[in-house]
C-alpha cells in the first residue's frame, strides 16, 4: 500500500510539473520531489543506487528544466539543499547520475547558477546539454 501511495504522489507532482507554464521553479516542490530520496541521502541506502521512487521524482526535476529560468531556479534550490544539508552534499549531488538525469548543471560547492541556460539540443545519449553563459 505504501508503494502505491508513493506512486501516486510521484504522478500527481508529475502532472503538476509538467504544468508549470513560464514561471520559476519552487523550492518546496524541489524539496518534496527530494524528500522521495531522503533514506539514500541519509543512509546512502539502498546500496548502491537511490531507487525508483527517488529516481523518478529526479526525472520529474529535470522535466521542469524546460526554461533558462526554471533551470537557474532548480539549480538554485538544489545548492540550497545541498548546503542546508552538508553532511549529506555527495548524495545530493550524485543524484542525477545514478539516477541517469541530466539535469543540465553539476550540483557541486563551485555551481554558479546563473550561468546555466536550458537548450534543446540532443546528445548522443538523448539527453539535454546546458550551455553556460547566454
Amino acid at each position: 500500500m505504501g508503494a502505491h501511495r508513493t506512486m501516486i504522489r510521484v504522478l500527481m507532482l508529475l502532472s503538476w510539473a509538467t504544468s508549470i507554464g513560464g514561471s520559476a521553479v519552487e523550492c518546496t516542490t524541489v524539496t518534496e520531489l527530494i524528500s522521495f530520496c531522503a533514506t539514500f541521502i541519509s543512509n546512502g541506502s539502498p546500496d548502491p543506487y537511490p531507487g525508483t521512487p527517488c529516481c523518478e521524482a529526479v526525472t520529474n526535476l529535470y522535466m521542469m528544466t524546460h526554461s533558462t529560468d526554471n533551470r537557474r531556479s532548480l539549480c538554485g534550490c538544489l545548492m540550497g539543499l545541498v548546503t542546508a544539508n552538508n553532511s549529506n552534499s555527495t548524495a545530493i549531488a550524485t543524484l542525477p547520475g545514478f539516477c541517469g538525469v541530466p539535469l543540465g548543471f553539476t550540483i557541486g560547492p563551485d555551481t554558479d547558477c546563473n550561468l546555466y541556460r536550458s537548450v534543446t539540443m540532443s546528445t548522443q545519449s538523448g539527453g539535454n546539454v546546458a550551455l553556460k553563459g547566454e
